[in-house]
């Protein structure tokens, strides 16, 4: 017969068991998600899986991981999704659109960006022309618009912008500009031979200042990429995100073993212990990994994402990090 001590030992290992399994269940998704071969692509918001599933289709006509990226992000920007991505996402405080986006790509570390991109209806696909038709990582404003022209990327008119950039260089500004949306499409792929990829998009936070470039075309904020490890990517506010290298920080937490998932949340409870704003960051992370594992994470609100892989496509979802 077991003594009481023993059963109380007993029921205490039972109820903590209950307890850490319950804790890695409720509302954080893929907590521990498992390896899994490629392909697989994680995006970020419910709206990413239209172009998860575009990505893998792409994948599984034999394109590249490149163009898996690039295909799924167009449609977003397409789509102009949530109001936060393409030439339909939320006007800058002069009132139009000034566009971000960058891709990268694991083996070799390329690498291109545009930033401030006027009239470009896909700047994805601009930063794609820029990391293989230049020398060049990053282009801005003016220079990367008449580039993205030279290489045959859809535009439309911007005739009527002179007349809004004088109103603003006279100070006849709008005193409350509708500051809504600041969400980016981020796309992560794996594939079937062990590469990643990625590439983001976003027309920035709604109402910035013109020229305020975020997190998305930076490198090592809104996306990073390594071959060696993994990818990982970046949407909120992108101020809260470049200020902290917080994509490359993951990547190299994943460098010393870390599952996505848990560097993800480690890299967002460091910042919340250097930032002044603590956890009201308002940024979220994805991260997948080359043994096909991905997590995400949240700093102060419920967070969907979409992973497609070629088992199922579904979009999961995170509650915030437990405040340390």
């Amino acid at each position: 017969m077991s003594s009481p001590h023993s059963s109380r030992t007993l029921f205490a290992v039972v109820v903590f068991s209950a307890s850490f399994a319950l804790s890695a269940c409720v509302g954080t998704g893929p907590v521990a998600s498992p390896p899994a071969k490629g392909p697989l692509v994680v995006a970020t918001w419910p709206f990413g899986k239209i172009a998860t599933e575009l990505s893998m289709q792409a994948l599984r006509d034999g394109r590249s991981r490149l163009d898996a990226v690039e295909t799924g992000i167009r449609e977003i920007e397409r789509l102009s999704s949530d109001g936060s991505v393409g030439l339909g996402g939320g006007p800058n405080a002069a009132g139009y659109p000034q566009l971000d986006a960058c891709i990268m790509d694991g083996p070799g570390h390329r690498a291109g960006s545009v930033a401030g991109l006027e009239g470009i209806v896909h700047p994805i696909s601009a930063a794609r022309a820029v990391m293989e038709h230049s020398k060049h990582v990053m282009l801005v404003g003016e220079g990367a618009r008449w580039f993205a022209l030279e290489h045959g990327v859809a535009s439309v008119d911007v005739q009527d912008l002179a007349a809004k950039k004088a109103a603003w260089v006279a100070r006849q500004r709008d005193p409350n500009p509708d500051r809504s949306g600041h969400d980016t499409v981020t796309v992560l792929v794996l594939d079937a031979e062990g590469h990643v990829a990625g590439g983001c998009s976003t027309s920035g936070a709604g109402g910035k200042l013109p020229g305020r470039v975020g997190d998305s075309p930076i490198l090592g904020a809104g996306l990073y990429v390594d071959d060696e490890v993994g990818a990982a990517g970046a949407t909120g506010i992108g101020e809260n995100v470049m200020r902290y290298c917080a994509t490359f920080w993951i990547v190299e937490l994943m460098r010393q073993g870390r599952h996505p998932q848990a560097a993800c949340e480690e890299v967002l409870h460091r910042i919340a212990r250097i930032d002044p704003r603590g956890y009201a960051l308002d940024i979220c992370f994805i991260a997948l990994d080359k043994q096909g594992r991905h997590g995400a994470a949240a700093s102060s609100h419920r967070f969907p994402y979409a992973v497609t892989s070629t088992a199922a496509s579904e979009v999961l979802h995170v509650e915030p990090v437990t405040r340390r």
